[in-house]
């Protein structure tokens, strides 16, 4: 449903407005009368008026309510419905407020509010979801204890905190930590658990369950397990303890987000917590055990201590995220994790602080705020966390956080809030460094250095390119780890972080028997882009000897990237010395096998067009895709000799364990797989596809098969082997377009809109099918516009139905401006026609607009 006349402005809200609500919240009683389509919600709310108050005005939020009544005191009143929720007359006293609402769970397209999915009652609140549940101040600074009752048919009827009773068509629970409305979660359906428990290091024990539909039982053991781990490592290393006797997950199928970390309910996306080794790649393993690390973090960063405002949004994600890519360094490789997160981060936030949609981790306005749950805040804001541990130490980033802890639980806190306890924990200033979480865009960082008699001078100069709203940018504190190699490839100086905090500024090594080779920006100390000029040896160098295994990856990245910017725009052949650098490094068996692969995963097409355009070039979708091809063929063909002893020595034999070696293993063993469909027809790979009992390498035969043009019957079998599993399925609607070639990409993607198991109304499914479209570069970018055609066309349609994927899923528009004129008129063409849809929704208004604001 819009909220505003169709094709309206939407209303901006600003940072700089923000005034505390006038009443405090006392306690909240909610009673459910389930049904589909007419669930009535009971509500009595205890509020007192604070004496300070800046606005007295008693406004509840509501969207999509019919109200049945509305009391005071057990008096019945009359209440003003007015844009976005109602209004009444208060006493200036302590009172008790009691509504009765009406909504249509079945109706609930948007996933948002109290819905169903496929029969099962489930609530999702953030960011302003409870409004559509009853009226109440739906804002994350109104802090409260819930207690509920949930009446109706079904067998589990599930709410927040700890259940307090139940009978025949009936539950009660009471949460008695004060939570926003946010945090509020039902869930009702036929369910089962999977049990599990575990004991504090205080000694007391916490039931645990994993609620699933029927028949998904077997897939929960390793979400449980991961749970455990993540209870431990939080009392280890933290020192935080879970607060509740009961901590529930459930497994959802309609889920616009990954999870929820509603208190002691969380709600997931069934794919972030349902996993076999069957079913799930190691991918899908390790992610799931991230994402149930994060939802459980968040339940001290986040719902101990919450965001005062959706402008702070930040402060919980961005923490919560750095403290699950802790966890993850812990539990399989911290080399391994830190490379794979900077890939994500240049693959989805760079693109997004370098185009219409740049924004800083703490946005000063919003319009909806459902679209800020971005990159930038999310990972961008992980960064800035562990730049502000890198600079104060490891020891005084716990002191500070335990003092968070201590001074904030229970409270709705500001990033003056965050930075506030490190200054007064270290001692130091912090308010040069609090411009990372005010100033949008990716700050570039030029090299230079010279050598004299013995002393090393690095020269560093900082800048950021203007953005959207912030032409000028001050320089920021970057913290700079680099260490030096000699000529022979020992380091001379460890790792030392030089602390940049003016436009200008250099740093001098001195007593060096000669020039030494730098490693800069080790561990990726910043999130910034590195300008030095340098050659391919030194980067074929570092990548032999550098003692920091970021930094190693980060030259052969960056030579492979060289050698295809080379081959797009001189259309030379891949080059031999890197080739050969290549070679000796996947034939190491003492290097781990996971690095291995990452180092044989190329660049992506798309971070290629980003290097093409960062360079003055207009990039050329299908000659970077004809370069890949080209290059993949060549490196095929120069291990043709060694993929078959590399093959059969990565194979990892017996049961399927999803553990980080393992998962290594498999890695490198896919990647090599891939290249030796190149040469032997797909012979190997239809061995593996036939003999494979596991996903990982299942999936692994069948997508390099399919790539090879090889796998039509493997495809058709996967099909009907899977065809009843909804996860599985996603993939394989992912793999048709992913591997499909440039001019067939699209005409797939449109057939796959037509097959009878995709459906629109699943985020899952829409975003396997438009996800892979918009991710396979040169077919989403073919000269055509047919691909644009057809995002754009299910855009539309979606819009009404579920707004929130809709505005997510625009953003794969965002780097329209870098490609050539003809391409930038039918994007532009397609965003104007999204524009003029007529009832758009606000999400996805403002993001176009953004967009075609740029």
């Amino acid at each position: 449903m819009n909220d505003a006349a169709p094709n309206a402005a939407p209303q901006t809200f600003y940072l700089k407005d923000y005034k505390p609500f006038g009443y405090e919240v006392e306690s909240v009683k909610l009673t459910f009368q389930l049904s589909p389509n007419a669930t009535k919600v009971h509500s009595a709310i205890r509020f007192t008026p604070k004496a300070d108050a800046e606005d007295n005005r008693f406004f509840l939020h509501g969207e999509q309510l019919s109200l049945i009544s509305a009391k005071i005191d057990g008096t019945p009143v009359t209440a003003r419905l007015v844009d976005g929720g109602l209004e009444c007359d208060v006493p200036r006293r302590s009172f008790l407020w009691e509504a009765e609402v009406e909504i249509d769970p079945a109706a609930d397209t948007a996933l948002e509010g109290l819905y169903m999915s496929n029969g099962m009652y489930c609530t999702q609140c953030e960011a302003e979801g409870f409004r559509k549940i009853t009226y109440y101040p739906d804002r994350p600074d109104v802090m409260s204890t819930f207690t509920v009752r949930i009446e109706g048919n079904e067998p589990v009827m599930l709410s927040n905190g700890n259940p307090t009773g139940a009978g025949e068509g009936w539950a009660e629970w009471h949460d008695p930590w004060p939570k926003p409305a946010y945090l509020f979660a039902l869930v009702a359906g036929d369910l089962v658990n999977h049990p599990g428990s575990f004991t504090t290091k205080s000694g007391k024990d916490v039931e645990l369950n994993i609620w699933v539909r029927p028949g998904d039982e077997g897939k929960c053991a390793f979400g449980m397990e991961a749970l455990k781990k993540s209870m431990k490592w939080d009392e280890d290393v933290y020192g935080l303890e879970y607060d509740l006797d009961l901590f529930n997950i459930v497994a959802v199928d309609d889920f616009n987000m990954g999870a929820m970390e509603n208190k002691g309910l969380n709600i997931f996306n069934s794919s972030c917590v349902l996993a076999s080794p069957e079913t799930s790649t190691d991918a899908n393993f390790e992610r799931i055990e991230a994402i149930i690390a994060h939802e459980y973090f968040h339940n001290w960063t986040g719902n101990r201590i919450t965001c005062r405002d959706w402008f702070q949004l930040c402060l919980k994600e961005g923490l919560t995220v750095f403290r699950d890519a802790q966890f993850t360094a812990d539990m399989r490789s911290e080399p391994v994790k830190r490379i794979e997160d900077v890939i994500a981060l240049r693959a989805r936030q760079f693109p997004e602080d370098g185009g219409p949609l740049a924004h800083p981790p703490r946005p000063e306005e919003f319009q909806e705020i459902n679209n800020f749950y971005t990159a930038t805040v999310y990972e961008k804001g992980a960064e800035v966390i562990g730049m502000l541990k890198r600079l104060v130490g490891d020891d005084n980033y716990y002191k500070a956080l335990n003092l968070y802890f201590e001074r904030h639980d229970g409270q709705a806190c500001t990033i003056e809030d965050w930075l506030k306890v490190f200054e007064d924990a270290t001692g130091r200033d912090l308010s040069q460094f609090k411009l990372w979480y005010s100033q949008a865009g990716t700050p570039r960082v030029k090299v230079s250095e010279e050598y004299a008699d013995g002393t090393y001078t690095l020269t560093f100069e900082q800048s950021t390119p203007p953005t959207p709203g912030q032409p000028e940018k001050a320089p920021r504190v970057i913290p700079m780890a680099v260490g030096l190699l000699s000529p022979n490839g020992d380091e001379v100086r460890a790792t030392e972080v030089l602390e940049l905090t003016e436009a200008k500024q250099s740093f001098t090594f001195d007593g060096l028997a000669s020039k030494p080779v730098p490693s800069i920006l080790r561990e990726f100390s910043a999130p910034v882009i590195l300008e030095r000029e340098t050659t391919n040896s030194e980067r074929a160098f570092l990548l032999a000897h550098d003692t920091d295994p970021f930094n190693r990856w980060e030259a052969g990245n960056a030579l492979a990237k060289e050698v295809r910017v080379a081959m797009v725009l001189d259309g030379t052949a891949p080059d031999a010395a890197y080739l050969d650098a290549l070679e000796k490094l996947v034939r190491d068996d003492e290097q781990d096998p996971a690095f291995r692969a990452l180092v044989l995963s190329p660049p992506s097409q798309s971070d290629i067009a980003q290097t093409l355009h960062e360079r003055g070039h207009t990039p050329d979708p299908q000659k970077i895709y004809d370069a890949a091809e080209t290059f993949t063929q060549t490196l095929a063909q120069q291990l043709e000799t060694s993929l078959p002893r590399l093959y059969a020595a990565t194979t990892v034999e017996g049961p399927y364990v999803p553990d980080a070696d393992g998962a290594g293993k498999r890695a490198l063993n896919s990647r090599i797989l891939s290249l030796l469909t190149r040469l032997d027809g797909g012979e190997q790979a239809a061995r593996q596809y036939a003999s494979a009992d596991n996903m990982t390498q299942q999936y692994a035969a069948l997508a390099a098969l399919m790539k090879a043009e090889k796998g039509e019957a493997q495809s058709q079998a996967f099909f009907e082997q899977w065809q009843d599993d909804r996860l599985v399925m996603d993939k394989w609607f992912a793999l048709q377009i992913a591997c499909a070639a440039p001019e067939a990409t699209a005409a797939t993607a449109k057939e796959l809109t037509q097959h009878p198991l995709f459906s629109m109304k699943n985020p899952n499914r829409f975003r396997a099918v438009m996800g892979a479209l918009a991710g396979n570069h040169a077919g989403f970018h073919h000269a055509s516009g047919a691909g644009y055609q057809l995002l754009a066309e299910n855009l539309i349609a979606l819009d009404s139905v579920n707004p929130q994927t809709t505005a997510r899923m625009c953003a794969a528009f965002q780097t329209w401006k870098r490609y050539d004129s003809k391409r930038q008129a039918q994007i532009q063409t397609e965003l104007e026609r999204i524009l003029a849809t007529s009832g758009l929704s606000r999400d996805t208004h403002e993001m176009v607009s953004r967009m075609l604001s740029a």
